[in-house]
């Protein structure tokens, strides 16, 4: 049984609360400079090449890339042969996001209640999801996510009938209603099965996928593929001022259903799609 003290988890979760909001990953980062070789909007060839300069500034700098610095999503995975101790594990979380976030100097976002809107004035308490698995591993994943994108996600209760087909016109039609809302090019996650929540989760872990890699099914990787033609023929372009480059990638996860069921979420990310991870 392998010991993890909390102290530790707190200080990880701070150090990847500030790299997530300051360091572009390296694949979204270089998607950009594929993409303006591909873009045909001059305008947008521009803009895109203002989110490198503005990447660049925000990592010299450690600066947020973005100031909307996100609620704090964390994905934790952890080994079933582990000991957590020396306090509650989401106690040690959620303290690493508010010392991050002071550190860091990052906006605090998060209202205590979604009624009477008060500012927690920490940007806790994070929105924190577990998975179990064999062995000794700890790993974290710190992903704030804004609300310009979160705000443009959709789910929608699909019926088995209406197939591949209506699972397509819904992710298409999401991203098209969502226009220039979610600071595009965007990423899309896309989760598909199990029940509500169940897609809804496996659509914002979809996110994390690195731009450039498919899914290990060549059938969803083909979906993929063709979805992210489709959307990028809309025209939303960078910043949502026309162009080819709406998206950098669509990433589909998918789980088992029921034979009454065909659950779609579609979780837009920005052109940033912040996260960071780390393990111990």
């Amino acid at each position: 049984m392998r010991v993890i003290n909390t102290n530790d988890i707190t200080n990880l979760v701070e150090r990847l609360s500030i790299e997530a909001n300051c360091h572009l990953t390296s694949d979204i980062y270089k998607s950009f400079g594929a993409a303006i070789n591909r873009e045909k909007s001059t305008l947008g060839k521009e803009i895109l090449s203002t989110l490198i300069k503005n990447a660049d500034i925000a990592r010299e700098g450690l600066n947020p890339i973005c100031q909307d610095t996100g609620m704090t999503v964390v994905f934790v995975t952890m080994g079933q042969d582990i000991s957590i101790q020396g306090g509650y594990i989401e106690d040690a979380i959620n303290m690493g996001v508010r010392r991050g976030y002071d550190k860091g100097f990052l906006r605090k976002s998060v209202v205590k209640s979604p009624i009477d809107r008060e500012n927690t004035k920490d940007n806790t308490p994070a929105i924190i999801h577990y998975e179990i698995v064999p062995g000794d591993q700890f790993h974290i994943t710190v992903a704030p996510k804004g609300f310009g994108s979160e705000n443009m996600s959709q789910l929608k209760m699909l019926k088995p009938s209406q197939g591949v087909e209506g699972v397509k016109e819904f992710v298409i039609k999401t991203v098209s209603e969502a226009g220039a809302n979610p600071c595009p090019p965007i990423i899309v996650g896309v989760g598909i099965g199990g029940t509500m929540e169940k897609a809804a989760f496996l659509s914002k872990k979809a996110l994390l996928r690195p731009v450039g890699e498919h899914n290990s099914d060549q059938l969803i990787a083909n979906l993929e593929k063709e979805l992210l033609e489709s959307i990028n023929k809309l025209g939303i372009g960078p910043a949502g001022f026309g162009g080819s480059t709406t998206a950098l990638s669509v990433n589909i996860l998918t789980y088992a259903t029921h034979i009454a069921g065909l659950p779609v979420s579609v979780n837009i990310g920005c052109h940033a799609t912040r996260h960071a991870e780390g393990s111990l």
